[in-house]
């Protein structure tokens, strides 16, 4: 086979230092799950409190509504580690549950009104008050269904041996962390051109409940079945296309990621723009708001991007106060549903493509990215959100139209390179049977994640949230029975009741009224 230039350069630039480095990368996790009733129906009761407090707890907390639990996992080098936390976080919180369960898929089981998704609640403090004053917004703005929708979030660094050999190699003079925001910018960038891939492979919400319309009208090709199944036969991902969590007011944002200035200015001017959109909808300001402000982001976390460039944050900065501050950290990945496949909602063959078409996104070349390419990716997006898995969708790149499976094709010819450096790295060749694996499955649509779901739904003739409330079963059994693997009852134990009293702390500090924190917050923001 004909050496393509991506393995070319790729060649040359692995050096057994950059090689080696590989093993030293970071990551971290956070799942969303919907807490439901044994009949399959949204959990209204509130956070389990024996979990301990969701301002204050760093690995269980709640997302949206007090019904959305957040897992978040510490950085670790070791995938499986990672894997190990996140299932002791979930089998630590069903324990605290009663009869209750998660939900193992991405859009939402029945919802029968929006009335029925409780507002996480936060405590009295400011910042806890804040947070929920925030989602109140996002109700008035979106609706409270679409905040219903549960994904998977997945952080990743590069640690310094590799950025100072990467460095080294490109004959780099300038000042490290700036060459290490430009290369992650050049990340960013790629994998927005490539992200339909992410949700060709992964994707796994085909298919939605009725109940999460409200009775509106809908202009995608949905087939029905059962009592009230909607699902797209050559679909991918609903909760990243329009019915999931857009802002329709965000495109004329154009955030940019040619440079960390210019994604910074155009996120600042985003949170300081009034909207009129949401005008008349009372703020902070007035005796009963319903939203944090009138701009047309709350917050810069209301940004919607499958892709974010984050450091963290040190107290009261923004998180674009803290890319000013000090350069990109890491990157949050934001593009992947809840996989049902495996009880933590994401496998250990996602983390390791992940790391590999990471990398490849990073080491390709990268050159800027204008508005119009942009929205040509995001075209190209919802064409495989709504039809990905019909073999005759076109994608546009450039000036030419190819298929799913010529583009797919030449991106896995480049992914087997870096995946056998990975494996040299570890001393395994676990990724490159990964990538061999996921690469059959371009010409072989059944075999993705929504393939499966959708022959499965076919199969049965029933509605999928039978299909899910029957995993959800499974896995809360397994949890209960299976013993901790990393963290103990006993320390989950300690980390709850250490949550409660931070949360008292954080009230205690509180010197002004709620008002005047918030004021003071924008003036600084």
């Amino acid at each position: 086979m004909k050496q393509t230039n991506f393995a070319s350069k790729l060649e040359k630039l692995a050096t057994p230092a950059l090689v080696a480095s590989l093993s030293g990368i970071q990551r971290g996790i956070e799942r969303e799950a919907l807490r439901i009733q044994p009949s399959g129906k949204i959990a209204k009761t509130p956070h389990p409190e024996g979990v301990g407090h969701p301002l204050t707890h760093s690995s269980i907390t709640t997302d949206f509504s007090e019904s959305l639990l957040e897992f978040i996992t510490p950085v670790s080098t070791s995938a499986e580690q990672t894997l190990s936390q996140l299932r002791d976080l979930q089998k630590h919180t069903l324990a605290h549950m009663g009869n209750e369960m998660l939900w193992p898929m991405s859009m939402p089981c029945f919802i029968e009104d929006q009335e029925d998704i409780v507002l996480a609640q936060f405590g009295s403090s400011n910042i806890g008050k804040m947070k929920t004053l925030y989602r109140e917004g996002l109700k008035n703005r979106y609706g409270s269904m679409m905040q219903a929708i549960a994904g998977v979030h997945f952080n990743t660094s590069f640690p310094e041996s590799f950025w100072l050999a990467l460095k080294e190699h490109e004959l780099d003079s300038g000042e490290l962390q700036e060459f290490v925001s430009n290369k992650y910018l050049g990340l960013i960038r790629n994998f927005k051109r490539e992200l339909w891939l992410i949700s060709y492979l992964f994707g796994a919400s085909p298919a939605l409940c009725s109940s999460f319309l409200q009775g509106k009208q809908s202009n995608l090709p949905f087939e029905k079945q059962g009592k009230g199944t909607l699902y797209l036969p050559h679909g991918t991902a609903l909760r990243l296309g329009d019915l999931g969590y857009t802002n329709s007011e965000q495109s004329s944002l154009k955030v940019m990621y040619n440079s960390l200035a210019e994604y910074v200015t155009g996120l600042q001017r985003a949170i300081r723009c009034r909207s009129d959109l949401y005008e008349g909808i009372e703020d902070f300001r007035a005796d009963e708001p319903k939203q944090l402000n009138k701009n047309i982001l709350q917050i810069e976390n209301e940004f919607y991007s499958p892709i974010r460039p984050k450091r963290n944050a040190q107290k009261h900065e923004t998180p674009t106060q803290a890319l000013s501050r000090g350069g990109i950290e890491y990157i949050e990945i934001r593009a992947l549903d809840v996989n049902p496949f495996v009880d933590t909602g994401i496998s250990i063959e996602q983390i390791r493509f992940l790391d590999v078409f990471l990398t490849y996104c990073l080491l390709k070349d990268t050159p800027f990215m204008s508005w119009e390419e942009q929205q040509e990716s995001d075209n190209n997006l919802q064409r495989v959100i709504s039809t990905g898995r019909d073999t005759s969708t076109t994608l546009q790149r450039g000036d030419e139209q190819v298929t799913i499976a010529q583009w797919g094709s030449e991106i896995f010819a480049d992914l087997k390179v870096v995946a056998q450096l990975f494996d040299s790295a570890h001393q395994s060749t676990l990724y490159t049977e990964t990538v061999n694996k996921l690469a059959t499955w371009i010409e072989s649509p059944d075999e993705t994640f929504s393939g499966q779901l959708v022959s499965a739904l076919r199969e049965t003739g029933g509605d999928a949230s039978e299909q899910a409330l029957s995993i959800a079963k499974q896995y809360k059994e397994a949890h209960l029975k299976g013993d901790y693997q990393f963290y103990s009852e006993a320390s989950l134990n300690e980390q709850a009741m250490r949550s409660f009293e931070d949360e008292k702390a954080v009230l205690a500090s509180d010197e002004l009224s709620f008002k005047a924190f918030l004021q003071d917050y924008f003036e600084k923001a």
